[in-house]
This record gives structure tokens, sequence and C-alpha cells, in this order.
């Protein structure tokens, strides 16, 4: 079972990786496209995969922050639903859950 401070550091960690993966998405976003066709359209799909992991990433990143606030709060490991605590391979697995297995059904 890992203590808060352990779980902290492991929101935390999340996080920093969470934030260089996103810069490296906007820096690979801000290239300019190429003036050949072909390779313009594959680009631009390249982009919209980009953008969609993008996108995952600041959610999960709202999340994590969302849990960092729970663990100030005192709150962190209690279903925001239904009030009882979320296990423990749960948080394991998913530390920035808001929600217990059940719930999250």
């Amino acid at each position: 079972m890992k203590s808060l401070e352990q779980r902290r550091v492991q929101l935390l960690a999340r996080q920093a990786e969470l934030e260089a993966r996103l810069h490296d998405i906007d820096a690979e976003l801000d290239t300019p496209q190429s003036k050949d066709w072909d390779d313009s359209a594959i680009e631009r799909e390249g982009d919209e995969v980009l953008e969609g992991m993008g996108h995952a990433g600041q959610v999960e990143l709202t999340l994590i922050a969302a849990a960092l606030a729970r663990i100030d709060a005192g709150e962190y490991g209690v279903c925001g639903r239904c009030g009882e605590a979320i296990g423990q391979e749960r948080l394991d697995l998913v530390p920035h859950t808001p929600l217990c297995r059940t719930c999250a059904a």
C-alpha cells in the first residue's frame, strides 16, 4: 500500500512527463508543412494524431491536478460519487481516478 506522499510523487512525475510530451507535440505541430501535396497530406494526418494525443494529455493533466488537490484536502482515495474508499489496486492502475470501480463502471 502506497502512502499519500508516494502517490503525490507518482502523480507529480506523471504530470512532468505529460507536460514534456505536450511541449514536444506543440513543437512538432508548429513545424512548417511540406509544399509537396502528398507529403502535406501525410503530415496533416500525423498532425491529427498528435492533436488527439495532446487533447488526451491535457485531460489527464486536469485529472492529475484534481487528484493532487484531493490529496491536499485529505479526500484522496475516496470515491467522489458514492463516498466509499477506492481500492488500492485501482489507485495503483489509475492513481488520478476520482471514482471507485463500481461508480466508474
